[in-house]
């Protein structure tokens, strides 16, 4: 049997290598961390201000729209906290961005309720909407109460300047006016189409639904019938938009749902192509291997918002508990286990067969504007290991693999005294070329594929060149591929530590290596 010889080059591109970033590594005072590959008990910053996170609780459901009297995006977020209260929790609080990639909090916009017993004590997902026939910025939720007889009903709020709040309280939706669901009737969004006002509400009929509400002023909603929704899958936080010549539902398959729980989309090329499109969706999803998948289970909830030049895609990406790094970074079961977390923003991607995927905010890499080390401390046949990171990185490196059957990863946590680590590992995906993003615990005591942390699919580059860039802040981790495919997860224990780029077997050369942080 004929002996195969890998290689495993690393051509650093002509940079001006620094001393250490920033960072300043803290500890045991002395042990020459910059000189050892030895696991540092790193701690997160309270806050994230990249991919953001208050500094006192978490993000959940995003509901962004494009502010034109402002001038910016404005993206409203359901507020959670280790303590709510039992039937008043998740506050609309609101953050404001130019560019996603840098974010200012305007605090809390709207409030939960005064009362348990009010239909609004508890707050849920819905959309804002500034209509210019009345000056008046909308906001339409979920007042959500398990002790009503309505559990779940659509509400509303006005302001003329985004600081004043009201309560539209002689006003509502509910589901079983309709015939339709009293505990499921959530998640409203609105969109305009030639001048017809569209609401769109996740729901039950028996299986679930989506029912369309229209108006002409954003005032009085007459009920246009339902649509269906995937199957027996519940299907949340629709976003329904048009971008270029296709129409687009956004949407994330139910939290109820483990294995497929993630953020999809339909296309079609007009509204109500879009909602026939979900009368046989095995036949219409934009990707028949893929469901129109945009990005891994550590990514929900995510709707768009576009000024009109770019359409951003905002998701939250959970935390997970446990009681050190390693705990943290498999407790992942059949779905994420933990609700809210950061807000995680990418760009979407349209192609030129009308399909979607996301790619880097363009704004994000000039953020990392301080060149950091890229030192080599380790180096053997499969892998090369590299200095520590700081809390917010930006690694860019090419990979140029030799065939077809490539398999390179980059890995995180890795250390020379704990026999396991993080990597994203690039994998061949089934028979027709495609590659698949997955999130594995490698090393002698590693756990292997996280299964519910699953992956991400796409096609694999035609000239085996893989463009890729990798930001984390704190544990958030997000990678692009060729500035087109997107994958995110979150990896705790990055900050301080080391990390690598791997092969598996293969002939694999890495070039332009560059680190960056801020």
């Amino acid at each position: 049997m004929k002996k195969m010889i890998y290689s495993f080059a690393i051509a650093l591109s002509a940079m001006a290598l620094t001393a250490c970033s920033d960072d300043t590594y803290t500890g045991d005072a002395e042990k020459d961390w910059a000189g050892t590959t030895a696991f540092f008990n790193s701690t997160e910053e309270d806050g994230y201000a990249t991919y953001y996170k208050p500094a006192i609780g978490r993000v959940g459901d995003p509901m962004p729209f494009y502010d034109e009297k402002a001038g910016e995006y404005k993206i409203l977020y359901l507020q959670d906290f280790d303590n709510n209260a039992s039937y008043r929790f998740h506050p609309i609080w609101t953050v404001s961005t130019k560019d996603g990639a840098t974010y200012q909090s305007l605090g809390e916009t709207l409030g939960v309720g005064v009362s348990d017993d009010q239909q609004d004590a508890a707050l849920g997902t819905g959309s804002c909407y500034y209509n210019k026939q009345d000056g008046l910025y909308y906001i339409y939720y979920t007042g959500h109460n398990a002790k009503c007889e309505n559990v779940e009903v659509v509400m509303r709020a006005t302001s003329p300047d985004y600081k004043t709040w009201t309560r539209d309280n002689a006003w509502s939706l509910k589901g079983a006016d309709f015939n339709l669901s009293s505990e499921d009737f959530r998640d409203p969004q609105i969109f305009e189409d030639n001048g017809t006002y569209h609401m769109v509400i996740a729901t039950r009929q028996g299986d679930p639904k989506f029912a369309d509400f229209t108006s002409t002023d954003m005032k009085n909603w007459q009920f246009n019938g339902t649509f269906n929704a995937i199957w027996d899958r519940m299907c949340e936080c629709p976003d329904i938009f048009k971008m270029g010549d296709w129409w687009y539902m956004v949407y994330s398959e139910g939290y109820q749902t483990t294995w497929s729980r993630k953020v999809k989309y339909m296309m079609a090329k007009s509204f109500d192509g879009l909602k026939a499109c979900f009368n046989d969706p095995g036949a219409n999803w934009p990707k028949d291997d893929k469901e129109g998948v945009l990005d891994s289970r550590a990514f929900y909830a995510a709707k768009t918002a576009s000024n009109g030049s770019e359409r951003l895609i905002w998701g939250w990406t959970p935390y997970r508990s446990g009681a050190d790094v390693w705990a943290k970074n498999i407790n992942v079961g059949e779905k994420e286990p933990n609700w809210s977390g950061a807000l995680v923003c990418h760009k979407l991607i349209q192609h030129e067969d009308g399909t979607l995927s996301i790619g880097e905010v363009p704004a994000m890499a000039a953020k990392f504007n301080k060149t950091a080390e890229a030192k080599v401390m380790e180096q053997g046949s499969d892998y090369t290991l590299y200095s520590r990171l700081g809390t917010h990185n930006h690694i860019s490196f090419t990979v140029k693999t030799a065939n077809d059957g490539d398999k390179w990863g980059v890995s995180f946590v890795r250390t020379s005294d704990v026999k396991k680590y993080y990597t994203l590992v690039v994998n061949p995906e089934w028979e027709n070329g495609r590659r698949k993003i997955n999130l594995e615990e490698e090393g002698a005591d590693g756990k292997g594929f996280i299964e519910g942390a699953d992956g991400y699919i796409f096609p694999r580059p035609a000239d085996n060149t893989y463009k890729v860039d990798i930001y984390t802040d704190n544990s958030v981790v997000t990678m692009y591929i060729n500035g087109v495919y997107g994958y995110t997860q979150r990896i705790y224990g990055i900050d301080k530590n080391c990390w690598s780029i791997n092969n598996y077997g293969n002939n694999v050369l890495v070039s332009d290596l560059k680190v960056s942080q801020y």
